[in-house]
């Protein structure tokens, strides 16, 4: 699966841990997002974006932010001068699921254009 595979995908509700992904899944999903980071013991995936300046961060932010509320899936943010740490997570699970991911590439779609 590529990230733009990903990226095509849509989130669904997931809700117990029968939807939480195993090793093995998260480890070929990581592959297609460069830069991703589990973190969490295996329970989230991070990645540090950097900006030129705060205007261009928090430009990234509001992107971030609308690709989220149309997917009902939402990321901690972390953001400051010249950076923002997303870091996604399926708390309905306990770790990490597909939804994750869909929303990691999608994020890096948003870089592209």
């Amino acid at each position: 699966m590529s990230t733009n595979t990903l990226a095509s995908q849509h989130c669904t509700p997931r809700k117990g841990k029968e939807h939480a992904l195993d090793q093995a899944k998260v480890t070929d999903l990581l592959a297609q997002l460069p830069g991703w980071q589990v973190v969490a013991d295996g329970k989230a995936i991070v990645k540090d974006f950097k900006f030129r300046d705060f205007h261009h961060t928090l430009g990234f932010i509001n992107a971030v932010g609308f690709m989220a509320n149309q997917e009902d899936h939402h990321p901690d943010l972390e953001a400051g001068y010249g950076h923002c740490q997303i870091l996604w997570s399926t708390h309905d699970v306990g770790g990490l699921s597909l939804n994750d991911f869909i929303c990691a590439a999608r994020v890096e779609t948003l870089l592209e254009h």
